[in-house]
């Protein structure tokens, strides 16, 4: 495992935030030789993404895209801290995934393939404590997951909405001791009923 790379990407809108607390915890368990890399998107310079694909010229990243885009290529696992906003991800880590879209483009970079067999988890604060209200926010990465032909750990799941309320869920807390340690198998998409035969 001590050959493994783990970027964590943080969408927050504020720093210090439940999502990054959990995101933390589940981190400190990981064995000391797993390199560790954490990248804050509301304090990045970022700009929103601009679908260039097809367009004669394409388009020039900027510093912070082309370093965002090469840090996720060197990882072996993207872990997607988002808070549960509105019941799907927030704005910035949506943002993040919309840049996949134009990297898939990029000439000589086989974005798609090298992403393939990676591992994808997530991990979110919310502030219900009905973890079915995140099904929107775990369906879109685990769906990211199957197009990039990506391994799929889950989503970490935690209750929290004042600063550090996530510390007083202690169901979080255990789960987060053991989070990276369980099998992530690889992501596919669910087969519509009558593919499988199945009568209404």
């Amino acid at each position: 495992m001590t050959d493994r790379s783990f970027l964590f990407v943080l969408g927050s809108s504020r720093s210090d935030g439940n999502t990054e607390i959990l995101a933390r915890a589940a981190a400190e368990q990981l064995p000391a030789g797993v390199r560790q890399r954490w990248f804050d998107l509301a304090g990045s310079a970022l700009p929103d993404f601009r679908d260039g694909r097809h367009e004669a010229e394409g388009w020039t990243p900027s510093e912070s895209e082309e370093a965002l885009r090469l840090a996720t290529l060197e990882a072996t696992d993207i872990v997607i801290a988002s808070p549960l906003y509105w019941y799907a991800l927030s704005a910035q880590t949506k943002r993040y995934l919309d840049y996949w879209s134009g990297w898939l483009t990029v000439p000589g970079s086989d974005f798609k393939e090298r992403m393939a067999g990676r591992t994808l988890w997530g991990v979110t604060a919310m502030a219900d404590h009905d973890e079915v209200r995140a099904e929107g926010l775990v369906t879109s990465l685990h769906h990211t997951a199957a197009y990039m032909r990506m391994r799929f750990g889950g989503v970490l799941l935690g209750n929290g909405s004042r600063p550090g309320q996530v510390r007083d869920d202690e169901r979080a807390t255990i789960r987060a001791k053991t989070f990276f340690a369980q099998d992530a198998p690889l992501a596919v998409f669910p087969q519509a009923e009558a593919a499988q035969g199945v009568s209404p």
